[in-house]
């Protein structure tokens, strides 16, 4: 029996697909072990997204040469698709997979026979336009949540991205595939699904045609037996409609938490940045959600330095997240990325500037989530509780996306407890007691 390893850089996504591919090699009589555990095959899924991408590539590559000199090494994932010749030539590589293969790379590669050390990798990548199939999967890193894909690709160009590039033209599970996943994940005893893909939103093409909406599938899912929470990884401001928000704020397991990309909160800079709305819409779907939940968590995804973002336009996005009710900040600083739109645009933004507004926005951001934790002390949540235990303590996360902290206790592993929030420990931690023991001790 082949022992194979994993490993993954980047997006939920694409962990959900590593998982997915892990199963396939255990359906085919391989063992997958941890990275470290002498295994015969190296399987590295890469992203595009992440800065660095080729160097960390090849640091990868060279820790599994270190690990085993003998071990076959397979290149998948985004950076696979963009750079296939250039991973071929990195040394210790034998494989590298574009979108349209990395799901049959157990066929393509044949037994997985390491060609002599002067070899170059061999390289099988289709043009982006051949990768047209859906290719389900879901995450099962721990018992307590799931990464399920629905959607994958994309359609919109913005300027500044990879992934159309990378993952092609936007296309969907249907619904009875995504539910049947959804049973098959709820048997394994997980009670919160996360839905995943690059633009989920757009859930629903299938062939090219609109076949479903991502309503209809959150409407089905909701019905779904055995899963506590599904929570929506993250949706375009302008595919975020009223029934949606309005469907989540009375669902029985969506919870209110919603990850919106804004990027820019200057109009002019959405404008060369290609984004499909401008901030006049992203207030709105804020103000939508939080008139109808108040106490709903929104994740924001901006990007500092893109090009042409003068400093007055940055501190219009400064003030502009400021003075929104959102919880927390994901920053991105912009880098270059071959075959882009952005890269005609100008001025480019010096790097160290770059950096300085990315500080700013951390340091907001900070700000932010300890102000939305501390709105929620005093208020009865559930907490689901995942498995780790540092230093005695174990953490989960309301349904609100509050991470809570409390004494390990292996009952409650993997389960939904009421408890009350009550304050914030100095890693910016909330704490909590449990509603119950409270209930039994003042009428005790």
């Amino acid at each position: 029996m082949k022992k194979v390893a994993f490993y993954t850089l980047g997006c939920k996504l694409n962990y959900s697909e590593t998982s997915g591919i892990s199963r396939m090699f255990e359906q085919r009589g391989y063992k997958k072990v941890a990275f470290n555990d002498q295994p015969d095959i190296f399987i590295v899924n890469t992203c595009s997204v992440t800065e660095n991408a080729d160097k960390k590539c090849r640091k990868i590559v060279r820790e599994a040469q270190a690990i085993n000199p003998d071990g076959y090494v397979a290149i998948i994932g985004c950076y696979a698709q963009l750079k296939p010749k250039e991973i071929s030539e990195i040394p210790g590589v034998d494989a590298v997979l574009g979108a349209a293969e990395k799901f049959r790379l157990i066929d393509l590669l044949d037994g997985f026979v390491k060609e002599p050390s002067s070899a170059k990798g061999k390289v099988f990548a289709s043009p982006i336009e051949e990768a047209v199939e859906y290719h389900v999967a879901y995450s099962l890193n721990d018992r307590t949540r799931t990464f399920l894909k629905v959607q994958d690709g994309c359609d919109y160009p913005c300027a500044y991205c990879t992934i159309p590039l990378a993952r092609g033209k936007s296309r969907s599970d249907t619904i009875e595939n995504v539910l049947r996943s959804a049973r098959e994940i709820a048997a394994r005893g997980v009670k919160e699904i996360v839905l995943t893909g690059v633009n989920i939103g757009d859930f629903g093409l299938q062939n090219g045609q609109r076949a479903e909406t991502f309503l209809e599938l959150v409407k089905a899912l909701d019905e779904v037996e055995g899963i506590e929470r599904f929570r929506i990884s993250s949706i375009e401001p302008n595919l975020l409609t009223d029934e949606i928000i309005a469907f989540v704020t009375h669902s029985k397991r969506f919870v209110p938490h919603f990850h919106i990309p804004l990027q820019s909160g200057s109009n002019k800079v959405l404008g060369l940045m290609r984004r499909r709305y401008r901030r006049e819409l992203y207030v709105d779907r804020v103000n939508k959600i939080k008139a109808l939940m108040p106490d709903c968590c929104i994740g924001v995804d901006v990007i500092v330095g893109h090009p042409g973002e003068t400093n007055e336009e940055f501190l219009e996005t400064y003030h502009f997240l400021n003075e929104l009710p959102v919880s927390y900040l994901h920053v991105f600083t912009y880098s270059e990325r071959p075959n882009t739109l952005a890269l005609e645009i100008k001025p480019v933004v010096p790097l160290s500037q770059r950096a300085e507004r990315s500080k700013m926005l951390h340091i907001l951001s900070d700000k932010k989530r300890r102000a939305f934790y501390e709105s929620q002390l005093g208020k009865e949540q559930t907490v689901l509780f995942e498995d780790e235990a540092v230093n005695g303590l174990m953490q989960g996360f309301t349904e609100n996306y509050v991470r809570v902290s409390v004494q390990y206790d292996p009952l409650w592993i993997n389960e939904v407890k009421k408890l009350r929030l009550t304050a914030i420990n100095p890693e910016g931690v909330a704490e909590a007691e449990e509603v119950e023991s409270i209930s039994l001790f003042v009428h005790g």
